[in-house]
């Protein structure tokens, strides 16, 4: 039995064919050639660059923490919009706004902890302590959105009627009847 030759298409992906130009015209400035290079500047290596040392590790990691920390707050316009556009009636759209309005930063505070472990070493604890916090009282802000839709739905408890179960219902002065 002999060898079967290969196709052209396989012995030139093997051996891709040298460049040839297209046209004489240069590519603009910025766009890659195609062509291989053969300047001085492409075949000087690039300087390595030394590992990260610690503090510059502390300080990216500190500001990645910022970025977390500030997450809750970039959302919440979009929140507030969503809640005013649902409007104060009882529906199943705005119920369900209600329980994301507290459930989520209620699930960030709990999680606090596991959001920031990753940035917390020993020598930036504080600075990331005072990261957490400023996390948390975003979460609060956020919780505040919600009660303030809850509110805004008479869901709240906030008149003497609602708390005192004796308080008498006022009785109007006069009456409006429409005419016949």
């Amino acid at each position: 039995m002999s060898a079967t030759p290969l196709p052209p298409w396989a012995v030139e992906l093997k051996n891709p064919p040298p460049y040839k130009p297209k046209s004489s015209i240069p590519d603009p400035p910025g766009y890659p050639s195609s062509q291989p290079s053969n300047s001085k500047k492409d075949k000087k290596a690039a300087p390595k660059r030394d590992p990260a040392s610690p503090e510059e590790m502390d300080t990216l990691k500190l500001k990645k923490a910022w970025e977390v920390a500030l997450a809750p707050i970039k959302s919440l316009p979009m929140t507030a919009f969503m809640m005013y556009m649902s409007g104060n009636s009882l529906q199943i759209f705005s119920i369900m706004m209600i329980v994301m309005a507290f459930k989520n930063p209620i699930m960030g505070i709990l999680g606090t902890n596991q959001a920031f472990e990753r940035f917390e070493t020993e020598t930036n604890k504080s600075k990331v302590l005072q990261v957490k916090l400023v996390y948390v009282v975003m979460q609060f802000v956020a919780l505040a959105l919600g009660v303030w839709k809850v509110n805004g739905m008479g869901l709240l408890p906030t008149t003497r009627s609602d708390w005192l179960a004796w308080e008498a219902q006022r009785e109007p002065i006069e009456f409006a009847v429409p005419g016949l």
